[in-house]
């Protein structure tokens, strides 16, 4: 039952260690630390991502920033108390790593640095929208299941066909989707008038299927 929830949530990372490892937490007696991974997009851009790895991993696996690194593993949410409120922060959850032993093999990786499928439910009431510059964005949050009775909770960005496809989903509607994973900065402005620099971490949807039989309704699948 668990590896049948673990397949509902997977992701590929490769890319560059921008920083030293910092303790995180302990659970059941095994420590996790976090870093940040620069993964570089097909254009010039690169997505800076936090990974939360065990110190198991890390037996006999030195890491340090400047050296690149493979991650396999999953995305997952979790809430923090914020000057508040609550606020949903994603990690990319490693349960394997890995250090290219040649440049050729690098280079391989680096074909397709950034690769995630989620198979999840529609929680929240999507939102279609367009930019200024009239692309078409639907923004979902998914959840996706996993063991004991847990579940993450994902934003997502849907674009184009795919956008106005997700538009007409509803709360409770399952789907499958591949994609990467991005970082986007923005501002906030606090009530005293302050403007603070953000970071938050979504899903950009390149593929997804509606799941017909979990539905009722007519199968679909969209691709950019």
């Amino acid at each position: 039952m668990a590896d049948k929830v673990i397949d509902t949530n997977s992701i590929t990372v490769v890319g560059k260690i921008l920083n030293e490892k910092e303790f995180s937490h302990e659970m059941y007696g095994e420590g996790f630390y976090t870093f940040d991974l620069e993964v570089p997009r097909l254009s010039d851009y690169s997505d800076v991502l936090p990974i939360t790895i065990s110190e198991r991993l890390l037996v006999n696996m030195e890491i340090k920033p400047g050296e690149n690194l493979v991650v396999e593993g999953q995305l997952r949410s979790y809430n923090r108390y914020v000057d508040g409120s609550n606020k949903l922060v994603l990690t990319v959850f490693a349960r394997d790593a890995s250090v290219p032993e040649t440049e050729e093999e690098l280079n391989e990786l680096l074909k397709r640095p950034n690769e995630i499928y989620l198979d999840g439910y529609i929680c929240k009431t999507p939102v279609y929208r367009t930019t200024p510059f009239g692309r078409e964005i639907t923004d979902l949050l998914i959840a996706v299941n996993r063991p004991y009775n847990k579940s993450d909770y994902i934003p997502c960005i849907a674009w184009g066909r795919n956008a106005r496809f997700c538009e007409k989903l509803q709360i409770g509607d399952h789907i499958r989707l591949w994609g990467r994973i991005q970082s986007r900065e923005y501002q906030k402005r606090t009530s005293e008038g302050e403007v603070l620099n953000k970071v938050a971490f979504e899903v950009s949807i390149s593929k997804l299927e509606f799941v017909k039989e979990d539905n009722n309704r007519d199968g679909k699948k969209q691709d950019l």
